[in-house]
């Protein structure tokens, strides 16, 4: 078995309701998805960048700023409503039957989310391989509303999201709640065996990567373009 011991892998689909064509959409003068992949050939750690699209179109943008692309994803692996779990688990069954390779970290880089270093990723990685116990890892940033003032409806009325026996949360001073973070969707690592044996993406131990939110983005509309434009001038990114 041979071993590339960290890989990273983005999955680009051709289909976007929300943002037509948006893994290939012009940011900062280049596809979004070249941002991700120059980040991962930037990093020292990662050895490979491959991506899984179903799409010929985003195929051919990709290797044209020196990621790979061993396969075309099936279509079946490509709906609006498909997780990420069995898209990487099919991209790891392929390299391990067509290539023999078995990687120890992967780096899972979702497209919509531009703005991650390289050195964010290599820190990242360092921190999963220096935890045996650990399972993966994602990032989290501090949300921009505290979910303790969350409401559902039950009928005609508002509930509380989060309840605790003898406290009202939702009422009180938000200094008074648990600190909470909120996955944002920059940084996804997990080792070989939490997918393939554990059966999903996190595992039991998930490392925090805590990111600052000012130059957050996950971009899924108009408006999120717009205000990624922004923070290119803003911070010259």
């Amino acid at each position: 078995m041979m071993k590339n011991k960290i890989i990273a892998i983005i999955p680009a689909r051709g289909g976007s309701k929300g943002l037509p064509g948006k893994n290939i959409i012009p940011l900062g003068g280049k596809p979004l998805i070249a941002w991700s992949i120059e980040a991962a050939k930037k990093s020292k750690l990662i050895e490979r960048v491959i991506v899984t699209t179903d799409d010929e179109k985003i195929a051919s943008v990709v290797k044209e700023y020196g990621a790979e692309v061993p396969f075309i994803r099936p279509a079946e692996l490509a709906q609006d409503d498909t997780p990420p779990d069995p898209v990487l688990r099919h991209t790891l069954q392929f390299l391990e039957e067509k290539e023999g390779v078995e990687p120890e970290i992967i780096v899972w880089l979702e497209p919509p989310c531009p703005f991650r270093t390289p050195e964010e990723i290599d820190a990242a990685i360092e921190m999963l391989q220096n935890d045996p116990k650990a399972d993966s890892l994602r990032s989290v940033i501090e949300p921009f509303q505290n979910p303790f003032k969350s409401w559902t409806i039950e009928g005609k009325y508002l509930r509380p999201l989060i309840e605790k026996k003898g406290q009202v949360l939702h009422t009180g001073p938000r200094q008074k709640t648990q600190k909470v973070y909120w996955q944002n969707g920059a940084l996804f690592l997990l080792k070989y065996d939490t997918i393939m044996k554990k059966g999903n993406f996190f595992g039991d131990n998930i490392i925090p990567y805590i990111m600052k939110s000012d130059r957050f983005v996950d971009i899924d509309k108009k408006e999120d373009l717009e205000l990624a434009e922004w923070y290119l001038k803003k911070f010259k990114l």
